[in-house]
């Protein structure tokens, strides 16, 4: 069941959105389809990543914390200044620490993060058939050491990442009503 623009139009007061996780986990295709279904803007967060990071990764050389602080930056302020304009965005973006999240947050604490969890062996089969840029399928191990779980204190939707993406977004748009309205 797709979500409907009748049902996007109920979500008011719609809040930023992170879809995080690790590589592989479809944060690209849950993001589009969940920007498309609350009618607003997806950003794909690897677009925004310096050359000098899409280069370290694609040489197999996974990113430590200096390397994504700058891109973290780039990420929070565009969330910020997109909800500072009215128009809250829909970002895709591993966000796999907590201090990730708080630096993302930090000009929109309304920012909800959306969690694809799922098993390695689950990612590692999607990932053996797709090609990416510059993330090769080595890092995957590195994505899950990194991952520090969501805390019962940041505003967080956990879905499961097998769901087909219509599941996911009917899911999360039911979550993001309660959210909003309270309950």
């Amino acid at each position: 069941m797709s979500v409907s623009n009748a049902t996007a139009s109920n979500l008011s007061g719609v809040p930023p959105l992170i879809v995080m996780g690790v590589s592989g986990s479809g944060k690209s295709t849950i993001g589009t389809a969940l920007a498309e279904a609350l009618g607003i803007e997806f950003i794909d967060g690897d677009d925004l990543h310096p050359s000098a990071n899409k280069a370290k990764m694609a040489a197999g050389n996974p990113l430590n914390d200096e390397d994504r602080a700058p891109w973290l930056e780039i990420i929070a302020e565009r969330i910020g200044s997109e909800l500072a304009d009215g128009r809250p965005i829909v970002v895709a973006c591993s966000a796999l620490k907590r201090k990730y999240r708080e630096q993302l947050t930090a000009y929109a604490p309304s920012t909800v993060f959306v969690h694809l969890n799922g098993e390695r062996s689950v990612i590692s089969e999607r990932q053996s058939h797709r090609v990416h840029e510059y993330m090769p399928n080595t890092l995957l191990d590195s994505q899950f050491t990194t991952l520090e779980p969501l805390q019962s204190d940041e505003r967080a939707v956990i879905v499961d990442l097998t769901k087909s993406p219509d599941e996911i977004v009917d899911y999360v748009s039911a979550e993001l009503r309660a959210l909003t309205s309270g309950v």
